[in-house]
């Protein structure tokens, strides 16, 4: 059973605060495994790659078999059949258009005394890109990773993608180049990441590394950050969904359990102000999960980390949702879209009862790489600034620096930075000898 919350109770904060508390990741202490694997990565290069890959993988891989062959990836693709391809590239198509609505704007003006300022963007010069593999991998992680870096116009990416016992998923290969990246390596796990972020023999240097992975690789990307830039480090799924009465249970209790069988660690929560139809869902969930192939994820996911929490009325539901800071949020009210516009803290909002966040995972367009674990309330989802950086711009005239100089020397001064007033204060007397000479 899931735990079951009201906050008409006497204990209710308490209970709510241990929810927000709750450790959902795997208890494996796997940082000072991660850091020799980096370690070694970094200090024996490919050898260290292949020897790690074999291990972990089953693999038996060479420099010249790390990466797919152009023929490899052709062949893969001719076997997915023609329906699964034309979804995915709906999906694509639908992804790219979204994401190149994201392309910020360079600006340039012209300050009051005649100075230049701006700013321009511009991407970074390579991105790899971290994809969960085996037949149970997810094509659509490579069209939410490489997608937003292709538009944001990354001169070089790549993706690892793990191929335990060289087992793999074609639909990878085919949103690879769906997505125009045309090297994907077969390796995973944190010697995948120390690989992009140190480079190896065979695989270059990347600056930013995107993507999901199991514990090995959060620990792996939280340790390279600052060598090179990371996306997030994502942690199990979750999604609370806040519903009135007038819903159908099941579709509600379906909703809940896609994230369910994620992961035994996923959370899902529903946030209701009516007790009669929470029963009813917990119901809906109990008959569902009979028949569900993956059981054996989702109930351990729904009985140990799920949560009904029934409110006095949707104000509440509306403040504990901003606590929560979901990953996911779906929205099935009466007016869900002006519902929508009151909530601050949510990784992607699914708004009505027609949008499932199944959508979201496949198919809307928005990226479904998101920020969980309540991060939710300083971070955003995977997009297009993830993959460009901010480069400002300024030009002095002789009339903005008179203006402005003097007060950039003395603020100077006042920090004791003698070399930095004096870098003003010889232009301006310059600027004074050119004056008077004229």
């Amino acid at each position: 059973m899931p735990n079951i919350l009201n906050t008409a109770d006497e204990n209710f904060h308490s209970d709510f605060e241990s929810l927000l508390l709750t450790k959902r990741e795997a208890d494996q202490d796997v940082d000072d495994i991660v850091s020799k694997i980096l370690e070694d990565v970094k200090n024996h290069g490919d050898k260290a790659v292949i020897e790690l890959t074999a291990k972990f993988d089953r693999l038996n891989l060479t420099s010249e078999t790390l990466a797919f062959s152009e023929m490899e990836i052709d062949a893969a693709i001719a076997k997915v059949p023609i329906k699964e391809r034309q979804a995915l590239e709906l999906a694509a198509s639908r992804i790219r258009n979204y994401h190149e609505r994201q392309l910020p704007e360079d600006a340039w003006w012209i300050g009051e005394h005649g100075e230049g300022l701006g700013w321009r963007w511009g991407p970074v010069e390579a991105a790899g890109l971290y994809v969960p593999g085996g037949l149970a991998s997810y094509p659509s992680s490579v069209l939410m990773n490489a997608i937003p870096a292709s538009v944001a116009g990354v001169d070089k990416l790549c993706i690892c993608a793990p191929t335990p016992d060289g087992k793999y998923n074609p639909l990878v290969l085919l949103a690879a180049r769906l997505s125009g990246v045309k090297t994907v390596y077969r390796i995973g796990g944190a010697q995948a990441i120390g690989a992009m972020a140190y480079g190896t023999e065979t695989i270059e240097k990347v600056d930013t590394i995107t993507g999901p992975g199991n514990a090995f690789v959060a620990a792996a990307k939280r340790r390279v950050y600052g060598h090179v830039g990371i996306d997030m480090i994502a942690g199990p799924s979750e999604i609370l969904i806040i519903a009135d009465k007038d819903n159908n249970p099941d579709w509600i209790a379906i909703d809940l359990l896609s994230q369910a069988e994620h992961d035994k660690n996923a959370q899902s929560i529903l946030i209701t102000d009516n007790e009669k139809f929470a029963k009813e869902v917990i119901k809906s969930v109990e008959n569902r999960l009979k028949t569900l192939e993956r059981r054996d994820i989702a109930e351990p996911s729904w009985n140990d980390f799920g949560a009904i929490i029934i409110t006095k009325d949707l104000d509440e539901a509306i403040k504990l949702s901003d606590k929560l800071a979901p990953e996911h949020l779906e929205i099935c009210v009466e007016n869900s879209e002006e519902f929508s516009k009151k909530i601050r803290h949510a990784g992607a909002i699914f708004i009505g009862s027609l949008t499932p966040e199944a959508i979201g995972d496949y198919i809307g367009g928005p990226n479904h790489v998101l920020p969980t674990a309540r991060s939710a309330r300083f971070s955003s989802g995977l997009s297009v600034l993830d993959f460009m950086k901010r480069t400002t711009l300024s030009k002095m005239t002789p009339a903005s620096l008179a203006a402005i100089g003097p007060a950039a020397e003395l603020l100077a001064k006042s920090e004791s930075l003698e070399a930095h007033g004096l870098s003003i204060r010889e232009r301006l007397n310059q600027l004074n000898t050119d004056y008077k000479d004229n």
